[in-house]
């Protein structure tokens, strides 16, 4: 099979109505167009568009039942299983909002959430409630928690728990429109606690419509993913299913060594990678599975230059890169005959784009700067940050999205990334705010100070490195500081990386100057989590 792109104008649903581009009605065209169809698998579980349809309308009339109304937050703490995508479907047809969680938080960040989203209701799977024990309940809105069963009991919660109600009465779609929202979506941002991404309805619209034109998606596919549906990736895939009459299929997590399989198992013919998992595929011995399969294309934002023609050669797939964000969409990048390996790709229709320097002006092509975007069609972006007024203005000042990104734009229009304004760090497809790391080594009786800042990864991304300052007398080990910072942070930000030291550099107000330390990188004293053995519960 060959890879091609579909113009956004030759997509079934491109010229949409506005006051039609929200998952309920989705739902119903697909329904009416494709009802018998199959729409979502999880591989035990099965959907077609008129199931879906369904059980839209009766998860939100159990929600009802329960006293969720329009506008309330439900949060959701579920991998990739029919039950979460139920939550999702009931939510937004009652109008209510879904707040998945990342099934990695726990500690700080996880509190954070819960209590930033002001939640009431919380629907959980029972592998997952022993997450819940280091977060103070009564410090949240919480009142009730569902249970997903999962593979493992539930450990006992402090608040009114009970089991996954069955579907209720089916009840009429609410009176909800493009701009209202239909999500909330946890992200970790540059620097203080992770933040909540306000993304309506139309937003996911768009996502679909703009993914689905750039990847080739027409009826006859199957998009496969193992990437979480708390995050924008796999929420798009739906959305791409939808807007397309194609089919998805989840699996719960990536294995390097069921990858191939699973894309054969499960006849896919498009997939979904992050840029660190092509280079962990590509390690690998070779497979059988890696000829068999039917796959013709990969959404693989961040794959550096040198793997695409590897990764082509080797199990003939073609990689598609590109950049959007949880705040933003598919805004660089078109399709795979545009593409320029090494570059985030040119601007997509639909959008704008300016690099600017430290006042919000416009530089020129050739020079670096901060990527700024902005949206043409309503509610193609996020709305804000939930409950964080100032975080909002200062992204969007000047009406403009700011990234966060330094990039520069060439000269025929191809925008390149060079790094980020602040101390981000990005490892295996996760941000991870170095202030919530900090905040947590911190919490260690026996630290005075801490610097947490990226180092580079063998694997095309970045590590999570710390340098650490003693408190005058006190004494602790690195594998001890580890399993400290594992009850407090998401597996994938415990730091790989630690050393100690008498001091660390700071300006003349006091604030660390982490570009000395990453310019120091990796030093003789520095001790490895990986090469000391040192295992994570989950790595």
């Amino acid at each position: 099979m060959t890879a091609r792109s579909i113009p956004a104008d030759r997509l079934p649903l491109r010229h949409l109505p506005a006051d039609r581009r929200t998952l309920p009605e989705l739902l119903k065209l697909r329904a009416g167009r494709k009802g018998e169809e199959p729409l979502f698998s999880d591989r035990r579980n099965h959907y077609t568009g008129r199931q879906a349809l369904n059980a839209a309308s009766t998860r939100a009339g159990a929600l009802a039942a329960a006293g969720v109304k329009k506008g309330d937050r439900v949060a959701l703490l579920c991998t990739n299983r029919i039950e979460f995508l139920d939550i999702v479907l009931g939510c937004a047809w009652l109008g209510a909002v879904v707040v998945p969680i990342n099934t990695a938080s726990r500690g700080m960040q996880l509190q954070h959430i819960l209590v930033n989203s002001g939640a009431r209701l919380l629907v959980v799977e029972s592998d997952l409630t022993g997450l819940l024990a280091e977060v103070d309940i009564g410090a949240t809105a919480l009142e009730t928690a569902w249970l997903v069963q999962g593979s493992e009991p539930a450990r006992s919660l402090a608040l009114r728990t009970l089991a996954l109600p069955a579907p209720g009465e089916p009840c009429e779609a609410a009176d909800i429109g493009p701009g209202d929202t239909m999500a909330i979506l946890y992200t970790s941002g540059t620097s203080g606690p992770s933040k909540g991404v306000i993304c309506p309805h139309a937003q996911f619209f768009w996502w679909g419509i703009h993914t689905a034109g750039k990847l080739g998606v027409s009826a006859s596919d199957v998009l496969y993913t193992c990437l979480p549906m708390f995050h924008t990736n796999a929420l798009n895939t739906f959305f791409q299913a939808l807007v397309s009459d194609a089919r998805m299929v989840v699996d719960t997590r990536f294995s390097a060594s069921r990858f191939f399989q699973s894309l054969v198992d499960t006849r896919a013919t498009v997939t979904y990678l992050l840029g660190a998992m092509v280079p962990i595929l590509l390690s690998r011995p070779e497979s059988p599975a890696e000829k068999q399969h039917e796959t013709r294309i990969a959404l693989g934002p961040g794959v550096p230059e040198q793997y695409h023609g590897a990764f082509l050669e080797r199990c003939g797939i073609r990689l598609l890169d590109g950049f959007g964000s949880t705040e933003t969409n598919y805004v660089l990048g078109r399709g795979i005959e545009e593409q320029r390996n090494g570059c985030m790709g040119r601007l997509a229709d639909g959008f704008q784009a300016r690099v600017v320097d430290a006042n919000d002006e416009a530089l020129p092509d050739g020079e670096v700067g901060e990527l700024l975007l902005r949206a043409e069609e309503p509610y193609a972006f996020a709305q804000g940050y939930f409950g964080m007024p100032e975080k909002t203005v200062e992204a969007w000042r000047n009406l403009w999205f700011h990234t966060g990104d330094r990039v520069v734009r060439d000269a025929d229009g191809y925008y390149r990334f060079v790094d980020r304004l602040k101390d981000m760090i990005r490892r295996r497809g996760e941000n991870i705010s170095s202030c919530e790391v900090e905040e947590a080594l911190l919490a260690h009786g026996a630290v005075k100070t801490a610097a947490v800042y990226a180092v580079e990864s063998e694997l095309a991304e970045e590590e999570v490195m710390a340098t650490i300052v003693l408190r005058e007398g006190a004494a602790v080990g690195f594998e001890d500081l580890i399993r400290h910072c594992e009850r407090r942070l998401p597996y994938f930000a415990v730091p790989r990386f630690l050393q100690f030291a008498d001091s660390i550099p700071t300006t003349e107000n006091g604030k660390i100057k982490k570009y000395e330390l990453r310019d120091q990188g990796i030093g003789p004293d520095t001790w490895d989590r990986e090469k000391a053995g040192c295992q994570l519960e989950r790595s």
